[in-house]
């Protein structure tokens, strides 16, 4: 063997650096594997990496995430990844406030019994619904974590599993979160209110199963964090355990193929051309841009390829990056984030920009409030966002390069969205809006060009009970040697991408099962 072809060879090869990828990497690291991860973009992190501009910072993809204290489940993980370099803190009491038309607002907080009293402070007649809900919210959190370690566990083992826990694993995650809440609760306003927060994980509540949004939800009832340094410290805590287990984690790396032999995956190569290999190959770019992208025609023929081509992209999205200039905390900004809904139909919260209709849903997010390393210095410098939810319709004809030929029209199409967005945001904080010295918009485009992901669905395929019930979307895929790690294997969002790359990780080497209890 020649020097160049061991440097190319590992033990194990994962592309994409998101949440999962870097999350089955460090797993798999910190068992003594030699690992390769490979990132497309400049920068490690995926959706956690951060961006600069006029000596401001934002985070463009991570706003707060559930359990993630030192004590919860995915505090636990992240310690034992990172050696306990990464540090989540409470965002408050209340870390989600909702706002609805005729000046309704409620706060949305910790603990779960806290939330509980809110709601039924504002909905005295609706109390035992409200007790309903909630015990439907752990019971079908629990038959989410189920499907979720079936997407790891190998014949026979699976299939005793599914059958011993079916009766459960059908009643909440074969049926969508409207029709559940429907079931169980009788004033419309509150199931507005209890489906509102549907964007953290992207599942339209006439769409998605209420296992994901029981999943999701559930892991909010005790809080949230944010991380000490802002998203990019979860990169900084994890790729050094790559490379100190004698592994790489390489930027700039675009992988165009997966490399078969015998039907095996075997390797990679890059479309520089270059190649390296390895017995295991795990993709964490997406279940869906794996088989469209990265395999032959002869696999993407096969059911399992098949099927998961069918699945949709997720929601897409418009985020106006803000950067102010004062005490924005005494002008109504909050550690809590906030959720402006236009209307009581939290269903209709896709943005439809060519139109001239009201942004429908508005999320609002104060990053340096709750970074506790945020330095504001001698001009009170902070950070903020604002998201409007997308259909990938509303820039589809700027798609495929056609932003680069019409540079013009796109321009004047972004500063349309741009201006509707900062007149919503001055509607909603006309306090703040003055204090307001640089803004940036990314659009569907720029996720899909950083993240790879197709239509800019930055949160996997589909949520529907179809996708969450897929035999497809195993951590193990039909071909030997090749294996699927991130939220497509959970489900959306940082702390399902967390739990698919462990889940990746534990397909290959089942000891980290051990670290998922």
């Amino acid at each position: 063997m020649t020097a160049k072809q061991s440097a190319n060879e590992f033990d194990v090869i994962v592309i994409g650096s998101g949440m999962g990828g870097m999350t089955t990497a460090a797993a798999l690291s910190r068992l003594d594997h030699k690992v390769l991860l490979l990132e497309q973009a400049q920068a490690f992190g995926g959706l956690t990496h951060s961006f600069s501009r006029n000596g401001f910072t934002w985070d463009v993809g991570l706003h707060y995430c559930g359990t993630f204290g030192h004590d919860q489940p995915a505090g636990r993980i992240l310690d034992w990844l990172s050696g306990g370099t990464i540090e989540f803190r409470s965002v408050g009491t209340v870390y989600d406030t909702l706002h609805f038309p005729d000046g309704f607002e409620i706060s949305v907080g910790r603990p779960a019994e806290a939330y509980k009293m809110e709601l039924k402070d504002h909905f005295p007649d609706n109390v035992a619904e409200i007790d309903a809900y909630f015990q439907a919210l752990l019971s079908a959190e629990e038959a989410g974590h189920m499907v979720g370690a079936e997407r790891a566990i190998p014949e026979p083992f699976r299939s005793a599993h599914h059958w011993w826990n079916k009766r459960k694993i059908q009643r909440w995650c074969s049926r969508t979160t409207a029709e559940v809440i429907a079931e169980l609760i009788s004033n419309p306003k509150l199931a507005s209110v209890l489906s509102a927060q549907w964007g953290t994980y992207g599942g339209n509540p006439k769409e998605a199963s209420f296992a994901f949004h029981a999943t999701v939800m559930g892991h909010y009832l005790e809080g949230a964090g944010y991380p000490v340094g802002g998203a990019a410290a979860i990169a900084k805590g994890l790729v050094p355990v790559i490379e100190a287990a004698g592994g790489s984690a390489r930027t700039g790396m675009s992988v165009s193929e997966i490399l078969l032999e015998d039907d095996k995956a075997v390797g990679v190569r890059t479309k520089s051309g270059e190649e390296f290999n390895a017995p295991f190959i795990v993709s964490a770019i997406g279940a869906g841009e794996t088989v469209k992208h990265l395999l032959p025609e002869k696999i993407r023929e096969q059911d399992w390829a098949r099927e998961i081509a069918t699945f949709k992209p997720s929601i897409c999205h418009f985020d106006l990056f803000l950067g102010f200039e004062g005490d924005i905390a005494k002008h109504g900004a909050t550690r809590s984030n906030h959720w402006f809904y236009d209307s009581w139909d939290t269903n209709d919260a896709i943005f439809a920009a060519p139109g001239n209709e009201p942004i429908p849903m508005m999320f609002v997010s104060f990053g340096s409030l709750k970074d506790a390393t945020h330095e504001p210095g001698p001009s009170n410098r902070h950070t903020g966002d604002m998201l409007v939810w997308a259909d990938w319709s509303s820039v589809a004809e700027f798609a495929n390069g056609g932003a680069e030929q019409r540079p013009e029209e796109w321009a004047v199409f972004k500063q349309s969205i741009e201006s509707r967005m900062l007149a919503c945001f001055e509607e909603k904080f006309p306090d703040l809006a003055p204090l307001v010295v640089y803004r940036e918009l990314g659009t569907p485009l720029a996720t899909a060009s950083f993240t790879g992901h197709e239509k800019g669905g930055f949160y996997g395929v589909e949520t529907s009970p179809r996708r969450l019930l897929s035999d497809a979307l195993n951590a193990r895929t039909p071909v030997p040697g090749l294996f699927l790690s991130g939220q497509d294997v959970m489900s959306p969002g940082i702390a399902g991408a967390l739990t698919g790359g462990m889940l990746g990780a534990a397909a290959i080497d089942p000891r980290v099962f051990q670290k998922l209890r």
